[in-house]
């Protein structure tokens, strides 16, 4: 089967362009969910709930053109292909980081059919930790939904975030609600008051935790 012809507006515009390559459904969260690392196919369907196998394959496929990612197999015993994202793709970090701060204030409360993973808050409080002066170290959060770890500076090559507990010590462990969460990923709440009210926990001696406890 041919792949299909690329869609495009057409337009000689650099904002065109980009939409050209990115603007269909799903593009953006595969590479939200990518910034994590290489992925499993079936990993990602588990975490982008809604999307269609056959959509999933379509986009992955159109990425891969696009040279936003690229597809390897991993060595035995794992033998799975996994799919991760090029210099090119990761270069849209700050697309997203942006996306996520314009759209903070449409979070709204949780909807009962909204689907939620941990690690979708890792963007948010990623920004929410630059703020809050933490550092370039890794930060351990536990949350009701899961644990992640996140990349508190800049990211200029490797995972800016993964699943589970940080893979070395990390600079600050943080503990938070459901409820704090979500105002700090909408804006409403800094990480350094939440401390300071006592509804985030953190704990280590990292630049990240002592930044935190500041007053």
């Amino acid at each position: 089967m041919s792949p299909r012809p690329r869609r495009s507006y057409d337009q000689y515009c650099s904002a065109a362009r980009s939409l050209d390559a990115v603007g269909d459904r799903w593009t953006l969260l595969i590479v939200r969910e990518l910034l994590a690392g290489p992925r499993r196919y079936t990993d990602l369907h588990a975490d982008l709930p809604g999307v269609s196998t056959d959509v999933l394959a379509s986009r992955l496929k159109d990425m891969e053109r696009e040279g936003l990612t690229t597809r390897r197999r991993l060595p035995p015993p794992a033998a799975a292909y996994v799919y991760e994202l090029t210099e090119r793709g990761a270069g849209l970090l700050p697309v997203l980081e942006a996306l996520g701060a314009w759209g903070a204030a449409e979070l709204g409360e949780r909807r009962p059919t909204d689907a939620v993973r941990a690690h979708w808050a890792a963007l948010p409080l990623r920004r929410a930790l630059r703020r809050a002066g933490a550092g370039e170290g890794t930060v351990e959060v536990r949350l009701e939904e899961g644990t992640f770890h996140v990349r508190a500076g800049d990211a200029e090559d490797g995972p800016v975030y993964g699943d589970g507990p940080a893979p070395g010590e990390p600079d600050a462990r943080l503990t938070l609600d459901a409820g704090t969460c979500a105002a700090v990923c909408r804006g409403e709440l800094g990480l350094r008051r939440a401390v300071r009210e006592g509804r985030a926990g953190v704990t280590g001696e990292g630049t990240a935790a002592k930044a935190l406890r500041e007053p």
